[in-house]
């Protein structure tokens, strides 16, 4: 789970976005929420989120300023709520490195499409850091983390079907149309389905899923397997195409992974 701080000054408001939001679907906790700017970047500094959603207009320290200040020691993403009236300050907030912002009052299906993209981003950039540290200490990585949308009760069947197999059968040879033929329903409809409540394509998440699986034997058994043999083991026919989709999500092609005694992300 992914997470999460409030901070909005008008308490009816905050109580709102913290217990009528349906967080943990989302594959987000709410860890704290704040009352005015101060308040907010102490919990920033205190709980180290992942995602912070803020008003912009607060007693104390506005939203912005609070922004500002807690990402000079702190990683984290954010959203910002404004009002029609608010628009600049919205552009400005988008300026100087807030993820999106979101109108008031609070339309829930736009908040979960936001939500959606900005974990997509999230799951990237952590990725990459458990990635860097992977390659010294041999642990394991979580570069989709399928169980979010495995154990979500609130995910369509015919996804969450699709997802299973992506995690039971990686190593096989999947796609979109045959496990449309399985469900007996349409391939546009399940890549439909599948886009809208995952904001990946299904290639893509499968291709991220071989990826990680492949990272994993490099790291833990590199001296055992060559490079083509771990292509073939994690569902890719073709060592070609399986050297460019790997470059794809690391920046490195296999080979340079397989050497390489850290990572420098691009």
């Amino acid at each position: 789970m992914y997470k999460l701080i409030i901070v909005e000054d008008e308490e009816i408001i905050r109580k709102g976005l913290v217990h009528t939001i349906d967080w943990l679907s989302m594959g987000f906790t709410v860890i704290a929420e704040g009352e005015d700017g101060e308040d907010g970047l102490r919990l920033i500094n205190e709980y180290k989120p992942d995602l912070v959603i803020t008003d912009i207009r607060m007693p104390k320290m506005d939203g912005l300023e609070m922004l500002s200040l807690a990402k000079k020691l702190n990683g984290f993403e954010s959203i910002i709520l404004t009002s029609y009236g608010e628009f600049e300050y919205a552009k400005k907030a988008i300026s100087m490195g807030v993820s999106d912002y979101i109108l008031k009052p609070i339309d829930e299906e736009e908040l979960f499409k936001l939500i959606s993209q900005i974990r997509k981003k999230i799951d990237e950039i952590k990725f990459y850091e458990r990635m860097k540290m992977c390659t010294s200490n041999k642990e394991e990585i979580d570069f989709t983390n399928l169980k979010i949308y495995i154990d979500s009760k609130d995910i369509n069947t015919y996804v969450k079907y699709a997802i299973n197999k992506i995690k039971d059968g990686y190593n096989e040879k999947l796609s979109i149309e045959s496990l449309a033929e399985e469900l007996g329903i349409s391939p546009s409809y399940l890549s439909r389905k599948f886009k809208n409540e995952t904001t990946y394509t299904f290639l893509d998440m499968l291709n991220k899923y071989r990826v990680q699986k492949a990272v994993e034997i490099m790291i833990k058994e590199k001296d055992r397997f060559r490079v083509y043999e771990i292509a073939e083991m994690v569902g890719f026919g073709d060592y070609k195409h399986f050297c460019v989709v790997f470059k794809k999500y690391t920046n490195l092609a296999p080979k340079d992974f397989v050497r390489a005694k850290s990572i420098v992300i691009k």
